[in-house]
């Protein structure tokens, strides 16, 4: 479970549960909310606790690189990606890393997240030996957008039928 510290709970609640998708489980108070995705009791607590109005730290300071949020099925990860591009929020990146496909973007705190599905183990890279042979090679977000929405494109919205 991650807990991440915000400046604004109602901001993050409109990224995380609205534009990606987790469901709300259970306030606690008024400065905190537990999320969760595939019925966990829950995977991810936003708080103000320490942080209401806070501003986000400067780059190349040390804290958490990302947190990661996994999907069910490539479908489910197009879906969230397709929420994010219609959202209009930049991605940071998107890779194929051989065991799983990933897209990274930026929180409205700008902490790192990264959205992902994992692939059957059938399909994990192995070297000869059978070792895992994981690697970082360009993702093709308009094939996984295609899984949710043929008529996507990542660089332009919809596409003009």
């Amino acid at each position: 479970m991650n807990a991440l510290g915000l400046a604004d709970i109602q901001r993050a609640l409109a990224f995380y549960r609205d534009i990606l998708g987790l469901d709300e489980t259970q306030w606690y108070g008024e400065n905190a909310v537990f999320l969760l995705a595939g019925g966990y009791h829950h995977h991810i607590g936003l708080n103000t606790w320490e942080s209401l109005g806070g501003s986000s730290p400067p780059a190349g300071t040390t804290g958490l690189y990302h947190s990661a949020i996994v999907y069910p099925t490539r479908a489910d990860l197009a879906e969230a990606v397709h929420r994010v591009l219609s959202a209009g929020l930049p991605l940071d990146g998107a890779a194929d890393h051989g065991v799983s496909e990933s897209v990274y973007l930026r929180d409205p705190d700008e902490n790192g997240v990264e959205l992902y599905w994992d692939k059957p183990e059938s399909m994990w890279p192995r070297t000869s030996d059978g070792k895992l042979a994981m690697y970082a090679r360009p993702l093709d977000l308009e094939e996984v957008l295609a899984q949710f929405c043929p008529n996507m494109r990542p660089d332009t919205g919809p596409r003009d039928l």
